[in-house]
């Protein structure tokens, strides 16, 4: 029986041009495991298992991989891992959240916004990054109205170092905002949290890109007995329209083949 994949799957990242897996490999636990919400703790795997990951994830159909500054040394380690690999990836990454000594500080500039972006083009080894998103502290409608970070995002799209661009917010107001001047929002959607759907909503009708952050609520779900919370998660997402892709950030290969397999069952069933 062969295995289920996702390689047949791939979908539009909203008007970009980019064609994106419907999972995507979030990598925090790449490169950081202090000051992270989920149910239990972790090692971080050492460069061997990354590489194993990330050869399943591509042999799975996953070409969508997720990092940023504030992961820790994710995108540092990323750069040597996927040496040779450019081709195979979207990487999406972040600006705006610094995490050093177990404290998360926060800069919307725009000269460390550019600082960003050209230090994470070194650290993951490319000309280029594919989308970069802000990531927000909360204080959305601020950020975008009063500080210099999406402008300068613009900027480096224009010059090439960057496709595109968006926010990874955490209020409705925020994001709708966000995709007006942006390709893209990252939104929480899951079984438990719904209240961003409204920029899902936007974005189908406006053509822009959704990537959904917590899509399994971070390992916290829990449904009545015989309900599988992977399928009613992913069932959940993937009835929108408006979703190109939800971003998973298991180290478990056993639980990275599950979730493969339970969204390409949701997809060809739909």
């Amino acid at each position: 029986m062969s295995i289920p994949t996702l390689h047949d799957l791939h979908r539009p990242l909203g008007s970009t041009g980019l064609l994106v897996s419907p999972l995507g490999l979030g990598t925090v636990k790449l490169g950081r495991d202090q000051g992270v919400k989920y149910p239990n703790g972790f090692q971080i795997p050492d460069d061997d298992e990354a590489r194993m990951l990330l050869k399943l994830a591509r042999d799975l159909g996953i070409n969508l991989i997720d990092t940023a500054p504030a992961y820790g040394r994710s995108e540092e380690r990323l750069g040597p891992l996927l040496r040779g690999q450019r081709k195979d990836w979207v990487i999406v990454s972040k600006v705006g959240e610094e995490f050093a000594d177990g404290l998360s500080r926060h800069d919307f500039s725009a000269a460390h916004t550019r600082l960003s972006v050209e230090r994470s083009l070194q650290r993951l080894e490319t000309d280029f990054i594919d989308l970069v998103l802000v990531h927000s502290d909360g204080n959305d409608l601020a950020i975008l109205n009063d500080c210099e970070v999406y402008a300068t995002l613009a900027e480096l799209k224009a010059e090439g170092k960057i496709r595109g661009f968006g926010f990874s917010g955490k209020t409705v107001e925020g994001g709708l905002k966000a995709l007006e001047q942006g390709d893209c929002a990252m939104v929480t959607y899951n079984l438990n949290e719904q209240t961003e759907k409204a920029v899902i909503d936007y974005a189908a009708a406006h053509g822009k890109a959704i990537l959904v952050k917590k899509a399994l609520a971070s390992g916290h779900v829990c449904l009545s007995p015989g309900v599988d919370p992977v399928r009613a998660s992913f069932e959940l997402l993937f009835e929108h329209p408006g979703v190109a892709s939800a971003i998973v950030g298991t180290i478990n290969p056993l639980h990275l083949a599950h979730n493969v397999a339970t969204v390409a069952q949701v997809l060809r069933s739909n």
